[in-house]
């Protein structure tokens, strides 16, 4: 479904207003890269697939 470097959306945005997240690791916790302002986030695996809306850009 998702993979490491793919680009996501969250269902709620940034702080920072922007909505592109990269996913930076992955395992039993999740980190992803606020793609406008570079915060980095990361929550259990659980939690980001309830708060993910879609799959953007698969990596290349």
């Amino acid at each position: 479904m998702y993979d490491l470097g793919d680009i996501v959306e969250m269902k709620k945005p940034h702080a920072c207003q922007t909505n592109r997240w990269e996913i930076i690791r992955m395992g039993a916790d999740i980190k992803i890269k606020c793609l406008n302002c570079g915060h980095i986030v990361m929550m259990p695996r659980r939690e980001f697939e309830k708060k993910m809306k879609k799959l953007l850009e698969k990596k290349a």
